[in-house]
């Protein structure tokens, strides 16, 4: 077991911290319900730049402080920067802030996405707006029982933001994510398993431990095969075709072929007995 160290994310809105190769990712701002802050975005950003080449990193959780996940879009800041006689430069600018966001975008849910290295979302509770968005830009998402996913935007008279249009059309299909984003409907968390939003839904007392174990399985497993496998899923889901994702999957099932870790698994195969993973 190597030992723990901390992320320097530059914000209090985010923690970060590295432990027996998990890296935990927490969005903090519990009295806000965890809802975005450009302190918090940014350091996401700068967390994940640095995970991204860690060597005791394996795998990441990604997860709220408190009772949610995160509410996505501070709309009480919102209302605030839209009152009579409020004033922002951000406002004078179209173009500046756009590129702006675009950015943080891409340092935050578009690197979760395309992160060499699995990533979790642990949901204590509700992922909404922004937040639901952040969720399904992770590999896997396990659900404690009391939580819930809503789009939002349309209670708010938004669009979408942080790729949600993108990944919610991957996984439950064009049909459903249309009804997920104009009605903004509450999806409770076995529904959400059943649609495919979540992979498991767990007590809440046990949503700790069971991330926790499945970080651990994923961390200590192949981890060159594992970013050559997400690399060949996110192509597929991308929307490459059949021949494109071949050609991929030879390369990388090649390159993989090549590593400590594969022979380690062959031995262990012959020997009968557990693989022991290096992670190279």
């Amino acid at each position: 077991m190597t030992a723990a160290r901390t992320i320097e994310t530059g914000t209090s809105h985010l923690l970060a911290r590295v432990e027996d190769r998990v890296a935990t990712l927490t969005l903090n701002r519990p009295e806000r319900r965890n809802a975005f802050s450009t302190e918090m975005l940014e350091g996401l950003g700068r967390a994940l730049e640095e995970i991204e080449l860690a060597r005791d990193v394996g795998c990441v959780v990604l997860t709220g402080a408190g009772s949610a996940f995160s509410a996505g879009g501070d709309v009480k800041g919102m209302d605030e920067g839209n009152a009579p006689g409020a004033t922002s430069g951000a406002r004078e600018n179209v173009d500046a802030r756009i590129h702006a966001m675009r950015r943080l975008q891409r340092i935050t849910s578009g690197r979760l996405y395309t992160l060499a290295k699995p990533v979790i979302a642990s949901l204590p509770g509700a992922a909404a707006g922004g937040g639901f968005s952040l969720a399904l830009a992770c590999d896997l998402r396990i659900a404690a029982e009391n939580a819930l996913l809503v789009t939002s935007f349309a209670r708010i008279g938004f669009s979408g933001d942080w790729g949600g249009t993108f990944l919610a059309t991957q996984i439950v299909g064009s049909a459903k994510a249309r009804e997920l984003y104009y009605l903004s409907d509450r999806i409770e968390a076995r529904e959400a398993l059943r649609l495919g939003l979540v992979n498991r839904v767990v007590p809440a007392s046990e949503l700790g431990a069971t991330v926790r174990e499945l970080a651990l399985r994923i961390a200590h497993g192949p981890t060159v095969a594992y970013r050559l496998m997400k690399e060949n899923l996110n192509r597929a889901a991308d929307g490459a075709g059949m021949l494109e994702c071949l050609d991929l999957e030879a390369s990388n099932l090649v390159a993989s072929s090549l590593t400590e870790d594969h022979r380690e698994a062959t031995r262990a195969f012959v020997e009968r007995r557990e693989p022991v993973f290096r992670g190279h």
